[in-house]
C-alpha cells in the first residue's frame, strides 16, 4: 500500500514534467518553466518535512496519508485548469504533501517491519519514486496524443492522473485503523518543534551524519537522472534513445533499491550506504571519458550507476527509522529529509554552474563523483564507531 502511494505521489510531483512542451506551448511560455515548478515543490518540502513530526504526531500517519491523497488528487485537477495562478497553488500543495508523505509512511512501515527485513522493506516502498517516473513519462504523454482530438489533451491526461490518488484513496481509508487524534501535541508552536528536532538531530552523532548523506546522495541522485538525457544527446544520441537510456537508469534505480535492502539487512545500513557512494563516486569519475566510449559501454555505465545512484532510499529511510527514539519516527525521518530536500534544490543547481564555468558534462560528473566519495567515508566511519 506506502509503495502505490509513493507511486501516485511522485506521478502527481512529476506530471507537469512529462507534459512540459505540450502545457508551455497550450500558455504560451517556455518549456524551461518547468524547472521553476520543480523547484517551487521542493522548497515547500523543505518546511513540510521540518513540521512534519508535529503533524504525524498529532493527526497520526493513516490520517496524513489520506490527506495527502486527497491533495494530490486536487493538485492535479487544479493543473488541469491551465490557470497560472491555481497552477502554483498546486504545486506548493505538492511540495507539502510530498514532504510529510515519508515521515507517515516511515511511522507505519516501522510499526509492520519490527520483526522483518527491515531495510528492504523500506526499500521495496522506495521502488514506488523510480516507477511513478516511469508511469509518468510512459503515460501521460500518451494520454496526452490520445485526447488530443477534444482540445487540449493535456488536461485531460492531468484529470485521468487525478484518478490514480483519489482510487488509491478510497482503498487506504477502507484498510485503516484511525486512532484519536492528540490535540495536545498541536498547542506547540510548529516551527518551535521544529527547531527543537533540528537539536535533537544535532546532539546524535549517527542521526548528524544521516542528515549529511541525506543531502549528499540526493544531490547525486538529481545529477544523475537530470542531466543523462542532455548529456547523451550532447554525444550525438538521439532524444528518443536518449530518453530510453535514462528510463533505463531509472528501472536500473528500483532494482537496485531493493537489491540494496536486502544488502542493507546483512551488512548493516551504514556500511552499505558506504558501498553506495563509493561505487557512485566510481561511476561517476569514469563519466569523464564517456566521449570515447562505444555507446554498448555508455549504457552499461549509466545502467549501472543508475542502480547506485538512485537506490540509497530505501537504506536511508530505514537507518533514519532505526535510529529514531521510541514513538519519533515521523519527526525524526522529517527533520532528517529536510537535508534531502536541500540537497535536490542544491545539487542540480551547482552541477549547472559548474557545467556553464567548464562547458562539459563529462568534466562536470567526473568533478562531483567527490559526492559520492566523501559520502562512502563518511558511512564507513559511522559504521566502524
Amino acid at each position: 500500500m506506502m509503495t502505490l502511494v509513493q507511486i501516485a505521489a511522485t506521478l502527481s510531483v512529476l506530471a507537469l514534467t512529462s507534459l512540459a512542451p505540450e502545457v508551455a506551448s497550450s500558455l504560451g511560455i517556455g518549456s524551461y518553466y518547468i524547472g521553476y515548478q520543480i523547484s517551487l515543490i521542493y522548497f515547500a518540502g523543505v518546511f513540510a518535512s521540518a513540521c512534519a513530526g508535529t503533524v504525524v504526531e498529532t493527526f497520526h500517519a493513516e490520517r496524513v496519508i489520506i490527506f495527502e491523497l486527497a491533495v494530490f488528487a486536487l493538485g492535479l485537477l487544479l493543473l488541469a485548469t491551465g490557470r497560472p495562478v491555481l497552477m502554483v497553488i498546486a504545486s506548493l500543495l505538492f511540495g507539502i504533501c510530498y514532504g510529510l508523505n515519508n515521515p507517515a509512511s516511515s511511522e507505519i512501515l516501522n510499526r509492520s517491519a519490527q520483526s522483518g527485513p527491515h531495510s528492504l522493506i523500506f526499500s521495496i516502498k522506495q521502488t514506488g519514486v523510480p516507477l511513478g517516473a516511469v508511469v509518468a513519462s510512459v503515460t501521460l504523454p500518451t494520454l496526452a496524443v490520445f485526447f488530443h482530438n477534444w482540445g487540449d489533451g493535456w488536461r485531460f491526461a492531468l484529470l485521468v492522473a487525478a484518478i490514480v490518488p483519489l482510487g488509491l484513496l478510497v482503498w487506504c481509508w477502507s484498510q485503516f485503523t484511525f486512532a484519536p487524534i492528540r490535540r495536545g501535541i498541536v498547542r506547540e508552536n510548529p516551527l518551535l518543534r521544529a527547531l527543537r528536532d533540528q537539536a535533537d538531530l544535532y546532539r546524535n552523532q549517527r542521526l548528524r551524519t544521516l542528515a549529511l548523506l541525506g543531502g549528499l546522495y540526493s544531490a547525486l541522485q538529481l545529477m544523475a537522472t537530470a542531466f543523462t538525457v542532455v548529456m547523451l544527446v550532447e554525444h550525438g544520441w538521439s532524444l528518443v534513445g536518449a530518453g530510453a537510456v535514462a528510463a533505463g537508469l531509472q528501472l536500473s534505480g528500483a532494482v537496485g533499491r531493493v537489491s540494496w535492502g536486502v544488502a542493507a539487512d546483512r551488512l548493516g545500513g551504514f556500511k552499505t550506504l558506504g558501498v553506495i557512494g563509493l561505487l557512485a563516486g566510481g561511476f561517476m569519475f569514469a563519466l569523464g571519458w564517456v566521449a570515447i566510449m562505444p555507446q554498448w559501454a555508455q549504457v552499461v555505465l549509466l545502467v549501472a550507476f543508475g542502480a547506485v545512484a538512485t537506490g540509497w532510499n530505501g537504506v536511508f529511510l530505514a537507518a533514519a527509522a532505526r535510529t529514531a527514539p521510541k514513538g519519533k519516527v515521523g519527526s525524526n525521518t522529517g527533520a532528517l529529509l529536510v537535508y534531502t530536500f536541500i540537497g535536490v534544490i542544491v545539487g542540480p543547481s551547482a552541477f549547472a554552474f559548474i557545467f556553464e564555468l567548464f562547458g562539459s558534462y563529462d568534466v562536470c560528473f567526473m568533478l562531483f563523483s567527490v559526492i559520492g566519495f566523501l559520502g562512502a567515508i563518511l558511512s564507513f566511519r559511522q559504521a566502524a564507531r
